[in-house]
């Protein structure tokens, strides 16, 4: 009998099957919401390596304290999981992120455009003041745009661009000269250069329908230097921690060209360097050519199954390909510009669309599709269904992005295919601009999330920032609970709203879902991956108006601390300075809280 219990005293202390495992982290007394239906609420986490090994009460957690094992306090503060952002284009954003003016937040004009003076009088010659999206004339008191008077008058002699929506864009006058467009610069195919009654540029260039005059203009613009480009994604990252976003699916972006434009990406991958889990897809370029860009990925990259799903506690965020899109092909980019109609698409886009997702059905790689109006949506499904007739998706990973008027019909079309959808806070920067143009009755079910979720589909919630929407994930919080724009204008029905818990998990569990990762994420629970975030404020009960001002104060990825603030910042590593030096993000930071 004494020989057998020394034998059992020694595989506890020997084999993981009889020892408990020690955490190296433990937070208690939080309010935890952990998104665990069997479990919902909790106040105290532990974590081992890169994964959750407790939930529960502080007595029952602090039962896997070791020697070793690093205790914070959360002092009542609400405790998330990490947000996954499902559609956010990180690779390209951060490249120019330490450039950008960010005007996503400010509440007024008047600031926006005293931040752009300011900007301007410490720009050296050479570069450009850029404003870059996330931002709406309804979030400011003035509910109006600039003039080119009041921007010209800003930014005197520093070019400048300032890019608003996927509408329009602006260059004053140094703009102008320093890009030599004149009078007799022709349009762009799908463009305006806007001419006053002398036929001179005014300096407004307009998507008519399309986007390109936008993205070809500041592609001009100059590049940082590699080192720079390094610091500019590394703060980028870093600004989305501060938000408590964990993950991204980065849908590509025109001018993003794979793979000479992933190189800093790449690097800080090897280096474990990346703050976000970053599954990417690939984003045809030239019109006419992407089923061969496709095709020369295809012999470039394998795609296995749906990413590192399991990872081991050695291992670092996960950064590798996800599939093809959200660009297919030029002729099925129906851009969203509430301020002119509805695009339409040629008739070469069937052929052209058809082509390549055959090629990606054939080759087994998951796709994702930009697709904003019903009527797009209703000839993207009648291609998808005839390739699914001849070489069958049979569970292949594939959903739309956007969605904005998409009908019942067609989201049962999209059941049926086992398709799946990304929404994002597009109206929450649109919505007066589409009732302008649509009616407040059309606006009530855009995008009509409720019933995708009623159906079963899968859905995910994402930003489509930066130059667009801003990164910032609250608002899409904000906007699907309240059914609220951004300036405060109410177009969602009260059915098409969500619940709060029902809002974050679309943000968490829902974006993972899309690409089947939601059985190790999105929710705080025991075998889960460790990435949580300690909020700001309490989720549940802050006013309506102040979800969208949510933001973390320590954030962990992967068992890791990766942003802290506060009376968390000693938990985390420093925020670097912006280089250059002149930087709109060393005097302004990122997205405007106050």
């Amino acid at each position: 009998m004494k020989l057998l219990l020394t034998i059992i005293l020694f595989l506890s202390y020997t084999n993981p099957l009889f020892a408990q495992q020690k955490a190296g982290m433990i937070i208690i007394n939080a309010k935890i919401i952990t998104l665990d239906d069997l479990q919902p609420v909790a106040e105290a986490i532990a974590v081992a390596g890169n994964r959750i090994i407790a939930v529960g009460n502080k007595q029952q957690v602090l039962r896997f304290k070791g020697t070793g094992t690093q205790i914070i306090d959360a002092r009542g503060k609400t405790i998330i999981p990490g947000i996954y952002d499902s559609h956010l284009h990180v690779i390209r954003g951060g490249r120019f992120y330490t450039t950008e003016l960010r005007w996503d937040g400010v509440k007024t004009l008047k600031r926006a455009m005293a931040m752009l003076k300011e900007q301007a009088s410490r720009t050296p010659d050479g570069q450009w003041v850029r404003v870059v999206g996330g931002w709406t004339p309804y979030q400011f008191e003035e509910k109006r745009l600039p003039t080119l008077a009041e921007i010209n008058e800003a930014t005197g002699n520093t070019p400048t661009f300032i890019l608003y929506l996927y509408g329009q864009a602006y260059l004053n006058i140094a703009g102008i000269e320093k890009l030599g467009i004149t009078g007799d610069t022709p349009n762009p195919i799908g463009g305006l250069i806007q001419k006053d009654p002398f036929g001179q540029p005014t300096g407004l260039l307009i998507a008519e329908p399309s986007a390109f005059i936008l993205y070809s203009t500041l592609s001009k613009l100059p590049e940082l230097s590699q080192a720079e480009k390094i610091n500019s994604t590394k703060l980028f990252m870093s600004e989305l921690n501060s938000l408590g976003v964990t993950s991204v699916m980065d849908a590509g972006g025109g001018f993003q060209n794979f793979p000479d434009d992933y190189g800093i990406t790449d690097l800080l991958a090897k280096k474990a360097e990346l703050t976000v889990r970053l599954p990417y897809y690939l984003f045809a370029q030239k019109p006419g050519t992407e089923l061969d860009d496709y095709i020369r990925w295809m012999n470039m990259v394998e795609i296995t199954g749906h990413g590192k799903e399991n990872l081991s506690e050695n291992e670092e965020t996960e950064y590798y390909v996800q599939g093809g899109g959200e660009n297919l092909v030029a002729s099925a980019g129906d851009f969203e510009n509430f301020d002119k109609s509805r695009p339409e698409l040629p008739a070469m886009m069937e052929p052209q669309l058809k082509a390549v997702i055959s090629e990606l059905v054939k080759h087994r790689w998951p796709f994702r599709l930009h697709a904003t109006y019903n009527e797009s949506i209703s000839r993207f499904l009648n291609v998808i269904e005839q390739v699914n007739s001849e070489t069958p998706l049979n569970g292949l990973t594939w959903f739309f992005d956007h969605a904005e008027t998409v009908s019942d019909e067609n989201l049962d079309r999209i059941k049926a295919l086992g398709g799946g959808i990304a929404v994002q806070d597009r109206m929450a920067f649109q919505a007066e601009t589409f009732i302008s143009r649509y009616g407040k009755n059309a606006a009530m079910n855009t995008p009509p999330v409720r019933s995708m979720l009623n159906k079963g589909i899968r859905v995910g919630g994402g930003t489509d920032g930066t130059r667009v929407s801003s990164y910032n994930p609250w608002i899409g919080i904000y906007q699907f609970v309240t059914g609220r724009s951004v300036g405060g204008l109410e177009f969602t029905a009260k059915a098409n709203r969500l619940d709060r818990i029902a809002a974050l998990k679309l943000y968490t569990q829902g974006s993972a879902s899309l690409i089947h990762q939601e059985q190790d994420r999105g929710t705080l629970k025991k075998g889960y991956l460790a990435d949580l975030v300690i909020l700001s404020a309490d989720y549940l009960k802050v006013a309506d108006a102040d979800i969208k001002n949510i933001r973390a104060e320590l954030t962990i990825l992967n068992g890791k601390a990766v942003y802290g603030s506060g009376e968390f910042k000693q938990n985390a590593p420093m925020v670097l300075k912006a280089l250059p030096s002149w930087s709109p993000v060393n005097f302004y930071g990122g997205y405007q809280h106050d």
